[in-house]
């Protein structure tokens, strides 16, 4: 069993490295999203109730949440674990997590600071009619600004703006960081305690693999 919780700022990498765990232990990536889009569809009870929220416009409450967690993993796919992606975000979400005696076998933060976050983010450049994404330092078009296959413009996403990616950082700086330290404090509590490990994300993506790989066989 290797349930697994993800921690990191946005374009740290967490994606990434998650696909490669995912391959490794054959187990499913879960982000909230996903999970809540599959309950409505399927219909099941906690699906109806969540809709129902997301229909009049509310937010589905940490408690359905976390059922739905629950429900998600006990289908067979997850007999051998999952990633639990974006989620928890909050102490309490993490809190009502524990207190629903759902086991979380390791804890992995993928740290990259602010600065180098909004390089990897700010550089990404897309062109609109295939997604094609480029990256002014890493992935460069032939032509700066123009798609190598059509000739066409390329373009910065809102999400890619140094603006944007700041109010993302400050968000998760202030809800989703703190559960650095809840976490790093579970990890003392004893056998039954989640392993905590903490990675380098501005090494190259395949060290940051091994090193994740290795922790979780350790």
């Amino acid at each position: 069993m290797m349930r697994i919780i993800l921690l990191g700022p946005p374009g740290a990498g967490k994606g990434t490295q998650a696909q490669f765990i995912s391959k490794e232990y054959d187990i499913p990536q879960i982000s909230t999203g996903d999970m809540l889009r599959a309950a409505i569809k399927e219909g099941s009870e906690l699906g109806k109730k969540a809709k129902d929220i997301m229909n009049a416009g509310g937010l589905v409450s940490d408690d359905l949440i976390i059922n739905l967690v629950k429900e998600r993993i006990a289908k067979p796919d997850c007999a051998n674990g999952c990633i639990l992606d974006g989620f928890p975000r909050t102490i309490p979400q993490a809190q009502a997590l524990a207190d629903a005696d759902v086991a979380i076998d390791h804890v992995i933060e993928i740290s990259v600071p602010d600065d180098e976050i909004v390089k990897r983010l700010s550089g990404r450049r897309q062109h609109p009619g295939s997604g094609r994404v480029y990256h002014v330092d890493h992935n460069p078009s032939k032509v700066e600004g123009i798609d190598d296959v059509t000739g066409e413009a390329l373009i910065q996403r809102e999400d890619d703006k140094e603006s944007t990616i700041r109010d993302r950082l400050a968000t998760y700086h202030e809800q989703t960081s703190a559960l650095v330290g809840f976490y790093q404090d579970k990890a003392k509590e004893g056998a039954d305690a989640p392993n905590y490990d903490k990675f380098d994300g501005t090494q190259g993506i395949d060290d940051v693999k091994q090193q994740i790989l290795s922790a979780l066989k350790g």
